[in-house]
């Protein structure tokens, strides 16, 4: 580090190295060390947490020997727009002491968990690390990762007893729905599972805080290799290690607990970490404005030729959309006694800073992944909404949605694979009910195949025919998009406002 320009890179100071072992880290993935890893080494820099990471790896496969080899440290290259303008931040992180490998490691695992300087655990092991395995939690390791978890619990308990003072603060940040709520539940079972004294049951509900929590910051994976190099010059070393960020960030974690607010002090450094009573808020802004407009935007997109996020919003037509669709339709929507519109403005400006992204290639056709339930889930209670408001259809909405059903009409493949053909493209649908819609199609006219999907409430949990004029103008905004998407947007959209 000596021999690094710190003019452009901010360096961790001496001290940092020096620090104890706050945190257990469950996973390696470039998410959490993007933002709970970030966060973490912005506020040591502060002098306010003044804790390290120890990170354990359920494998021993990939980056545990470039973690050895750079002492723990990893290059943070946070690029994009922030209020309209231009971010380039590079950051030497050193949140992280060291990686351990739960199969070669446990018992190292275990000795932290004994450790008074222990306050925090948070995990990312995929959706599908969070659900219940019955398993023992004396294996060394155990498989699971709940197991895991309540074997480090219980070493504790058994290191300090009943302690009060001993319980820690959980975070999970996997994305599954009130995820420290279920984790919560799954350690409970197990528990009893494993036949632990109602003594620590008690301790480990009632003195560790479970908390529900919602992150959201684009840190793709690993830089390709050209990329890495162009990076690697510029900074004048190599880093096995290194990611890259969009500017924007949010961690929310809730709790009312005094003690989790006093522990995650790291909070105070950077105001896009909410520690609050209810993370609600966050998660229908995010869920209708950041992950709705994605799905509204998805289809139209491809059947409009466009490759990436960045590509779309390089082009006019295509960005006045989004912004109508969000500022000018999402929006009024949420407005509501726990969102206001300064907090749903304030959001909805910033989705278009990091759609615009230009150092993030963000592929619409991985966006499409399970098209059909993000629509049910993120888009559908938006038409509700509407129709209860007795309001017009929106028309960037109604665009969204047809062009969904337009891109869903499948041709069907071997191997019980669906496939789309837009321009000289072909697309492989990755959704689990491309069958289902590809028989709704089938020989059917436009208007008989919208109807009968509009009809199906195990898709859509509602009968979207009763809402009055959609089936109709669906029909007609598809018909004109198979004509062409790219020539017929600007039109439709000026039609149906």
């Amino acid at each position: 580090m000596p021999f690094i320009n710190s003019d452009f890179i901010d360096l961790p100071h001496e001290a940092i190295f020096s620090l104890s072992e706050k945190v257990l880290q469950f996973g390696t993935g470039v998410l959490l060390r993007g933002l709970p890893d970030f966060f973490i080494d912005q506020a040591n820099k502060k002098a306010v947490f003044n804790g390290r990471v120890v990170v354990v790896k359920s494998t021993n496969k990939e980056n545990s020997a470039s973690f050895s080899n750079q002492d723990g440290l990893y290059t943070t290259i946070i690029r994009g727009y922030e209020n309209g303008k231009k971010v380039n931040k590079i950051i030497v992180n050193a949140s992280i002491s060291r990686v351990l490998t739960a199969n070669e490691n446990w018992n190292e695992v275990l000795l932290l968990a004994a450790s008074p300087d222990l306050q925090v655990i948070i995990s990312n092991t995929t959706e599908i690390g969070i659900s219940l395995m019955k398993e023992s939690i004396f294996l060394n390791p155990p498989i699971s990762f709940p197991a895991k978890l309540l074997s480090v619990l219980w070493e504790r308990y058994k290191h300090f007893g009943a302690d009060v003072s001993r319980g820690v603060v959980i975070i999970p940040t996997e994305l599954v729905p009130e995820n420290g709520k279920l984790l919560k539940s799954i350690l409970n079972e197990l528990a009893i599972f494993n036949q632990l004294p109602p003594e620590f049951i008690k301790w480990m509900n009632e003195e560790n805080d479970f908390c529900n929590s919602l992150v959201d910051r684009i840190v793709p994976g690993k830089l390709s290799d050209e990329k890495k190099i162009v990076e690697e010059t510029i900074l004048g070393y190599q880093d096995d290690l290194m990611i890259l960020c969009e500017p924007y960030s949010l961690w929310a974690i809730e709790s009312s607990n005094k003690k989790t607010i006093e522990t995650l002090s790291f909070a105070k450094t950077n105001l896009t970490v909410k520690v609050v009573p209810d993370i609600n808020l966050y998660k229908e802004l995010k869920l209708r404005l950041l992950n709705g407009t994605h799905s509204f935007s998805c289809g139209l997109a491809i059947l409009c030729g466009f490759d990436t996020v960045r590509d779309a919003m390089r082009t006019d037509y295509f960005r006045q959309f989004v912004k109508t669709l969000m500022l000018n339709e999402i929006k009024p929507l949420l407005i509501s006694e726990s969102i206001s519109e300064q907090e749903a403005q304030i959001f909805a400006e910033q989705v278009i800073d990091r759609f615009s992204n230009e150092s993030i290639e963000h592929k619409w056709i991985n966006i499409s992944m399970q098209f059909s339930t993000k629509i049910a889930i993120r888009n559908v209670p938006l038409f509700l909404i509407n129709s209860k408001k007795q309001r017009a259809i929106p028309a960037c909405m109604l665009l969204g949605f047809a062009a969904y059903l337009l891109f869903m009409k499948t041709e069907k493949i071997k191997d019980g694979l669906f496939q789309r053909t837009i321009g000289n493209h072909l697309h492989t649908v990755n959704d689990d009910k491309a069958e289902l819609m590809y028989h709704y199609w089938f020989g059917k006219n436009t208007v008989d195949a919208v109807s009968s999907i509009l009809s199906d409430v195990t898709i859509w949990g509602t009968n979207l025919n009763d809402i009055n004029g959609l089936c109709d103008k669906l029909v007609e905004v598809i018909e004109v998009l198979d004509q062409g998407a790219e020539k017929n947007v600007k039109l439709l959209m000026e039609k149906y406002s």
